[in-house]
């Protein structure tokens, strides 16, 4: 299935969710130009729960939006990466690159009710 992608963008949050694909081609290449003409945001959350293939250009275009985010001051989270997913960011040893988080820690960071602050036992 060839790469498709929805953003969602509310107020200074951009909300990228991936299926399919995540290999060179012309898909990727629309979605590297549409994360670059997101503008000003705080949180850059890309969810890639659904992908099912992930190749160098897929990996190239994961090292731009970081990039991207970097140079706009952004925060960039990588969520819910599949198994396999997460072995190719591990053997091309670019896991401590990418701020990885389930969709609850990127719910909290969007700072949502949903999450509450730690509480910890006292003795």
């Amino acid at each position: 299935m060839e790469l498709q992608y929805k953003i969602e963008r509310l107020q200074d949050v951009a909300v990228v969710s991936l299926s399919g694909r995540m290999v060179r081609g012309i898909a990727l290449d629309n979605l590297r130009r549409r994360i670059e003409q997101l503008g000003r945001i705080r949180v850059l959350v890309l969810d890639v729960t659904d992908v099912s293939q992930l190749d160098a250009g897929g990996i190239g275009t994961l090292l731009l939006a970081r990039r991207w985010a970097l140079q706009n001051s952004a925060k960039m989270e990588l969520v819910n990466p599949p198994y396999f997913f997460r072995q190719i960011l591990d053997t091309t040893q670019l896991t401590p690159v990418f701020h990885i988080s389930s969709l609850k820690e990127a719910i909290c960071i969007l700072r949502t009710p949903i999450c509450s602050a730690p509480r910890f036992a006292t003795a």
